[in-house]
């Protein structure tokens, strides 16, 4: 008891890093005029001073949001991790849609996050992995799940719509809604049910030593900062959006870098969970993690942004580029060669990470959205 009292104490002495960003939001936001009078400069430091504020604030959530999943197990608790980080990254999204007058952002943001998720950090941890431990295992039932599911998603919403003339967007729109809506309520219903054990691997137990483990923490308390860390990671998201727009725009900066950052932000507490997991042997994990969030960013953010579109009257644009198509065929026909064997190695995540560096190249080219 006196242990758990310990580890309790130090959480919450951990909390205080939430200090610092919670000061940079109210400077950022008390002299916001001044600071972009400064120019290009100025908006792109006060820029980069709120996203590592929202990193900080989003390392804390992923904690939280891990202690949850720690009770209920998976693949609930890889659900509770995944969708903290969407809803924080559509709450990121919706902020700075409303100060850019792109239509093409959440397209883009959408795109980021699934060459983030499976190329970035399912790549590195497969690298990373491999050369630790040779080859890794898993359940091959869930790479091959995620895998038709985001490839139905994000053909039905970011390919199709290529097609659909312009004068009936919204009744394309109104059947995105209801079937990535029921794509996921379906996918979900089995995930938890009894289909449940796609998504899980038995792996051997091993000794902890040191403070207690994550299942031993008090729920009330995450819970709490869990709720409370994504409310001020909107805040301070509402405070950024004006740099980053002023300080991007400043520079000539392609758009897609507007994008990558809201996907980078979003993702940083799932690439630390998968990196941990990767390397303490449990790949499992990191596929949960690397494809559960590629399908819930599809799956869940799109119906918002079609909605927001429907309900203002505005158009958006969601079909992806030439380019873009090209990158994710091909991240999703790697993706269903090397996850079909219920092994991953090193070799499977550089093909992943390469995929990935071409990505970014292409995204400061500005040739990968815009």
């Amino acid at each position: 008891m006196t242990d758990i009292a310990t580890a309790t104490s130090w959480e919450f002495k951990k909390e205080l890093m939430l200090l610092p960003a919670a000061i940079v939001g109210l400077v950022a936001f008390l002299f916001e005029g001044d600071i972009l009078g400064i120019g290009a400069a100025g908006a792109l430091a006060g820029a980069a001073c709120l996203i590592l504020a929202i990193i900080a604030v989003s390392v804390r959530v992923a904690h939280h949001a891990e202690v949850l999943a720690a009770k209920v197990g998976d693949p609930y608790g890889t659900m509770i991790l995944t969708l903290s980080a969407v809803i924080v990254e559509v709450i990121i999204l919706v902020i700075l849609m409303t100060g850019s007058s792109s239509p093409t952002l959440a397209r883009d943001t959408i795109f980021s996050a699934v060459m983030l998720d499976i190329n970035g950090i399912l790549g590195l941890a497969a690298l990373l992995g491999g050369w630790k431990f040779g080859e890794q295992a898993y359940n091959d039932d869930s790479g091959k799940t995620y895998g038709a599911m985001i490839l139905t998603a994000m053909g039905i919403s970011m390919v199709v719509p290529e097609f659909i003339p312009e004068a009936k967007w919204h009744y394309y729109s109104i059947f995105t809604i209801f079937a990535m809506f029921t794509l996921y309520w379906v996918f979900l219903r089995n995930q938890i049910g009894q289909h449940s054990y796609f998504f899980n691997y038995s792996y051997p137990e091993k000794r902890r030593t040191g403070r207690p483990s994550l299942k031993e923490e008090p729920v009330a308390p995450s819970l709490l900062f869990l709720i409370g860390g994504i409310l001020m990671i909107g805040l301070l998201a509402e405070v950024m959006s004006e740099f980053l727009n002023e300080g991007l725009e400043a520079v000539n900066a392609p758009l897609a870098l507007a994008a990558l950052v809201v996907a980078t932000m979003s993702a940083a507490p799932e690439i630390l969970t998968a990196l941990r997991a990767a390397l303490a042997n449990r790949m499992q994990v990191v596929i949960n993690i690397a494809l559960g969030a590629s399908l819930s960013t599809v799956i869940l953010t799109v119906p918002v942004i079609e909605g927001i579109a429907l309900f203002t009257g505005q158009p958006i644009v969601m079909a992806m580029t030439p380019v873009q198509t090209v990158l994710a065929a091909l991240t999703l026909i790697v993706a269903a060669i090397n996850l079909n064997d219920g092994k991953t190695n090193a070799i499977e995540g550089i093909t992943h990470f390469v995929l990935f560096g071409t990505f970014l190249a292409l995204s400061f080219l500005g040739v990968a959205g815009g």
